[in-house]
């Protein structure tokens, strides 16, 4: 029998493949990755022939409350496992045709690129430009007006298929805690597996052309909802900070004025007084900061390394660990467990500035000499014998965490 439209059997296999690796929690219907393959190839042939016959459907996607780090929470929207997989095969068939369009600026949710990239050329720019325009976009998956963004999507995409399926997921309810359905009528839920790149293609006419011509002199770097304009003076930043909130209210979104800001990039060139000198930007902060030129000469240098707030949440994921109870496990038990974490830990936020990081492995050192104290009766009340001991430990098997590898030992604190 025809179908209405053509969808390769294979892309459908491609998008479980996608979702199976990416994990995830079960949506409304309570269904498991792991159960979902019980009846594999039963499951993907009824996804790829409904979709092929224009009645696929999609359930309302399962509402979480996830706290937020500034207070709060947001809502994160899962779909359910099928549901994962038809987006996929959505975003596996769209992004291409979107990616060659979209601004070489724009780092989020892209193939290619990272917010190492993002941060970088942030670095280079906040040395040739005296002002920073940070701002942010209050709630963008829960704001973006559906007209718009499918204006945008047939600009880009006549495949009647996917312009289907796309309007029918932005249409899609939401379900609470207590299995009541939430109607929708804009906003595209955060959480499913098509939102980054539908949010990339409405900020990509909301912003980033609307920037490139109104202001064509000033670059600009995005990282989703997160974005900095650099400005050669205070009063060119504040007019780009007034006129990019009032575009954003002609899109139907705003920004968040707690933090959108202006920023001087003051180093040992720039000394103007200033009570803004230092933004948060993906996990990073940028700030005046001491360097050594390739002489060993100091001087002050507007740069990057890992935010406070950053800080305390690894510390705080270290105290929630209670590693220092664990005395039934071995060190390499230790290892096993908790330096996965910390490899990616030091990989992101070690790329910039690494010394800045000391502070969270000194704290790791902390509780791992805590361990050693609580595992062995005559280390008990004696932590600097404990300290030296693990030190002695960390220089012959450093491979076991990341900090070791590094050199950060527990005798030195």
């Amino acid at each position: 029998m025809a179908k209405s439209f053509e969808i390769p059997k294979l892309l459908v296999w491609e998008a479980y493949l996608r979702v199976k690796a990416n994990q995830g929690a079960a949506g409304v219907d309570g269904q498991s990755i792991e159960e979902f393959e019980k009846e594999l190839k039963g499951n993907l042939y009824r996804i790829w022939n409904r979709m092929s016959s224009g009645s696929y459907f999609p359930p309302p996607v399962r509402a979480v409350p996830i706290p937020k780090k500034s207070g709060g929470t947001r809502t994160l929207g899962v779909p359910t496992v099928s549901d994962r997989i038809a987006q996929m095969v959505v975003k596996l068939w769209l992004e291409p045709m979107l990616e060659p369009h979209f601004h070489l600026d724009s780092y989020g949710y892209r193939p290619g690129k990272s917010a190492h990239d993002a941060i970088a050329v942030t670095k280079r720019r906040c040395w040739r430009y005296d002002w920073v325009v940070e701002y942010d976009v209050r709630g963008l998956f829960d704001n973006i007006d559906h007209e718009l963004l499918l204006r945008a999507l047939r600009k880009h995409c006549q495949c009647k298929w996917l312009l289907l399926y796309v309007e029918r997921w932005l249409k899609a309810p939401m379900q609470d805690g207590e299995g009541r359905i939430i109607e929708r009528s804009k906003g595209t839920p955060q959480g499913g597996v098509v939102s980054p790149l539908l949010a990339n293609l409405f900020l990509h006419y909301a912003f980033d052309v609307w920037v490139s011509r109104k202001f064509s002199t000033v670059p600009f770097c995005r990282y989703a909802d997160d974005g900095l304009l650099h400005c050669k003076t205070q009063r060119q930043a504040e007019e780009v900070l007034r006129a990019i909130g009032e575009r954003f209210q002609e899109c139907g979104l705003e920004i968040h004025p707690g933090k959108s800001k202006i920023v001087y990039c003051q180093d040992v060139n720039r000394r103007q007084a200033n009570d803004r000198v230092a933004f948060d930007f993906l996990g990073y902060t940028f700030r005046p900061r001491s360097s050594k030129d390739k002489y060993g000469r100091r001087y002050v240098n507007f740069s990057p390394a890992v935010s406070r707030d950053a800080m305390k949440t690894m510390r705080q994921e270290i105290r929630s660990w209670h590693l220092q109870l664990k005395s039934e496990k071995g060190l390499e038990d230790l290892s096993r467990m908790f330096d996965p974490v910390l490899r990616g830990w030091s990989s992101y936020y070690g790329k910039f500035y690494k010394s800045a990081m000391v502070p969270v492995w000194r704290h790791m050192n902390e509780y791992l000499v805590r361990w050693v104290m609580r595992k062995y009766k005559r280390y008990a009340k004696r932590r600097t014998r404990a300290a030296e001991y693990l030190d002695r430990l960390a220089r012959a098997k450093p491979q076991l965490f990341a900090h070791w590898r590094m050199g950060i030992f527990p005798a030195a604190g």
